[in-house]
């Protein structure tokens, strides 16, 4: 626990210096990515330890707060978080060294530093918190410093509304969570999470209702659909390595929280599952889809992050169906698919988050129909860029396609061995998470294609060049840990066996056997213990697909060796393509994002409801004709606009009670005095 500490005492530090040095911007520049770089060599020693098998750490200190104490704890789940917290926090701090100077102003440079550090600090904190109150201080700080950060993107308009909306939505599932650790507190004496474990002995109303809680103020957070609708508006208004951060690392705090108060509660109701797995389909196929429509890139890769989050709740909702059931091979392989899929999601969206911000300083948009040609001009920026788009479509041999095995594998098992009803889960999860990854390598075969290949669409397109060496650095680390992690992960299951294994109904490692209930929530029957043996299943499968891919790319690479081989020395040509009887071709011939999306964008138009402006062609010669598109958010739009405008329009009914009068107000209060006294009579 020192070295956590020392990296969680530095990372203050260094907000706290890079406020005093905003006046000198490369010095602050430099020492925030010394900061970023050795806290994460810090945090991550600890970290590797406990993942690895050593003992849980503990830190406690006095603190003068009523009901909270300062309670930090490290076990396996927490260590398994804070892996791409340091990872990606390191990652995004080299980016930043030279990104943020173009991305903020210059008067905002320290504070833009400043809350980056404190976001990282507070990230933290939420993830080792062992008391309630304190998790709760600091899951605050997380949205102030983010907020601050999605404000500072920017000066205009849209950046204050993001952040406005952010807060919003953050505040309110807020709200939730302090009902919830109130609860816990009152029904257990304490908000220690120590004394939380003695919730799973509460009636199963109650923690029914403490899961409700669970999931829709942490759901908030993670971006849970219909709860989301800030993640589209704030993730592209932020700098880009925040979008990075705040899309990899800080809406997986949401995952970390619901997935703690879970274990919390013990075993799971059925429903609970089937919660969860409603919410993953909704959320990975709306996600994917809406994500298709656009034509901004960073909000086209906000949608993406909806989409991976319902890949999570998916793989979570069958871990605790196989629970339900008596499945432990499927709870083990659902739960691990689905914690994997967090480490995995933070670092292939991290790596197109950083894509998107080098693509956005070289050609000054975000618009994917202003982009073009880049991978000519910018072949390192485009070749990691490529990596992260097959890593995110779930394909061998990068991580995406691991952590999805994983669930798929538990979905097969709970069709081929569970009962009726883990049978049905397993069969929609199948065709769902199906239907997600097809669309989702449909969408970036689309947003590779429209901005890297193909002619440059405009002027900044095709002055494009490669980005800075310290951002080609943290995009090739990205680039090369999907690789990596795609590579170990048949040899890392023991280590994502002790973090499944945190949940009780897994038997510490020295237990033989465990109890859980039989098919039908009926008596409970003993099982082997742990998640290890379960997912050892999956080491044989998971090594000859991985070996397999990454032999077909071997294999390609000799067939291009070779023709490169016997080329040489040769003269090779080049001439342009038939063109149709055009005598000079021009990027507007190119297919668009929208043109390339349109047949599917059609086929959902019910649920998109994509609006189109059309200024037709008219007569034989015409002067002008011009299309366009746009799909805003149908919740947002549909649902929680009209719902606060009417809540503003019913509270601005109220200014009619401040009229400035004195007498009133203490009528007012002696009013409310009344109330409560009669109230407390009562």
């Amino acid at each position: 626990m020192t070295w956590l500490l020392a990296a969680l005492g530095l990372t203050l530090a260094g907000a706290v210096l890079a406020f005093a040095l905003g006046s000198r911007p490369v010095a602050c520049a430099w020492m925030s990515t010394g900061v970023g770089l050795v806290a994460a060599l810090l945090g991550l020693w600890p970290c590797a330890g406990v993942l690895a098998g050593g003992a849980v750490a503990t830190f406690h200190a006095p603190w003068a707060m009523p009901l909270g104490e300062l309670a930090l704890r490290l076990d396996a789940l927490s260590a398994f978080f804070l892996v791409p917290v340091f990872l990606l926090g390191a990652l995004t701090a080299l980016y930043g060294s030279t990104y943020l100077a173009h991305a903020v102003a210059p008067k905002n440079l320290g504070l833009a530093w400043s809350a980056f550090h404190l976001l990282m600090a507070s990230m933290v904190v939420v993830v080792l918190a062992a008391d309630g109150l304190l998790f709760l201080v600091a899951w605050e700080l997380t949205v102030l410093a983010s907020a601050a950060l999605v404000i500072l993107g920017g000066d205009d308009e849209a950046n204050r509304h993001a952040g406005w909306l952010y807060l919003s939505a953050s505040h309110l599932g807020t709200g939730f969570l302090l009902v919830l650790f109130l609860l816990l507190g009152r029904e257990t004496g304490s908000l220690a999470f120590g004394g939380f474990g003695a919730a799973a002995g509460l009636p199963d109303g109650l923690k029914g209702a403490l899961f409700l809680l669970a999931v829709v103020g942490f759901g908030t957070k993670a971006g849970f659909l219909p709860l989301h609708v800030w993640l589209p508006e704030a993730h592209p208004a932020a700098p880009s390595q925040v979008s990075a951060l705040m899309s990899g690392v800080m809406i997986k705090t949401g995952i970390y929280g619901l997935v703690r108060v879970v274990f919390f509660l013990g075993h799971p109701a059925a429903w609970w599952g089937w919660t969860l797995l409603g919410i993953g389909l909704v959320s990975g196929i709306l996600g994917v889809l809406f994500a298709l429509a656009q034509h901004d890139l960073k909000r086209l890769l906000a949608y993406h992050s909806v989409e991976n989050i319902g890949i999570i709740a998916l793989g979570l909702g069958l871990g605790l169906l196989g629970l339900g059931a008596g499945q432990p091979a499927v709870a083990a392989l659902g739960l691990a698919g689905g914690l994997l899929h967090v480490l995995n999601h933070a670092v292939f969206k991290g790596l197109l988050f950083l894509g998107a911000g080098a693509v956005l300083a070289e050609t000054g948009t975000r618009d994917l129909d202003r982009q073009g040609g880049l991978l000519k001009r910018m072949p390192w920026t485009g070749g990691t860029f490529l990596v992260g788009c097959l890593s995110i479509s779930g394909l061998p041999p990068f991580n995406g396609f691991v952590s999805e095995f994983l669930i798929y594998f538990g979905a097969l098992l709970a069709v081929m061995a569970g009962p009726l009803p883990l049978t049905v889960a397993g069969l929609l999860l199948i065709v769902g998470l199906s239907l997600i990854g097809g669309l989702a390598a449909a969408c970036f075969a689309k947003a590779f294609s429209v901005v890297f290949l193909g002619s440059p669409r405009s002027a900044a397109a095709a002055a494009a060049g490669e980005v800075a060496l310290p951002m080609r650095l943290a995009m090739a680390a990205l680039a090369l840990l999907c690789l990596l992690i795609a590579l170990a992960a048949p040899f890392g299951l023991e280590m994502l066996a002790r973090v499944v294994d945190v949940h009780p109904a897994f038997a510490p490692a020295g237990a033989s056997t465990i109890g859980v209930p039989g098919p039908g929530m009926g008596p409970f029957v003993p099982v082997p213990a742990g998640s290890l043996r379960h997912l050892a299943r999956a080491a044989t499968p998971f090594t000859a697909i991985v070996w397999g891919s990454f032999l077909l790319a071997a294999l390609v690479g000799g067939v291009l060796a070779w023709r490169r081989h016997l080329l040489a020395g040769r003269e090779v040509g080049a001439t342009v393509t038939w063109d149709c009887g055009y005598a000079g071709p021009t990027a507007r011939m190119q297919y668009t994002g929208s043109s390339f999306a349109q047949p599917l964008v059609e086929l959902f138009h019910p649920v998109l409801q994509t609006e189109a402006h059309v200024h037709g062609i008219d007569g034989y010669f015409p002067v002008r004709a011009r299309f366009a598109s746009h799909t805003g958010d149908l919740f947002l739009r549909r649902f929680f606009q009209p719902l606060f405008h009417g809540i503003g329009a019913g509270l601005g009914r109220l200014t009619a009670f401040q009229n400035g009068v004195v007498q009133a107000y203490v009528l007012y209060i002696t009013i409310t005095l009344v109330v409560l006294l009669i109230g407390g009579l009562w």
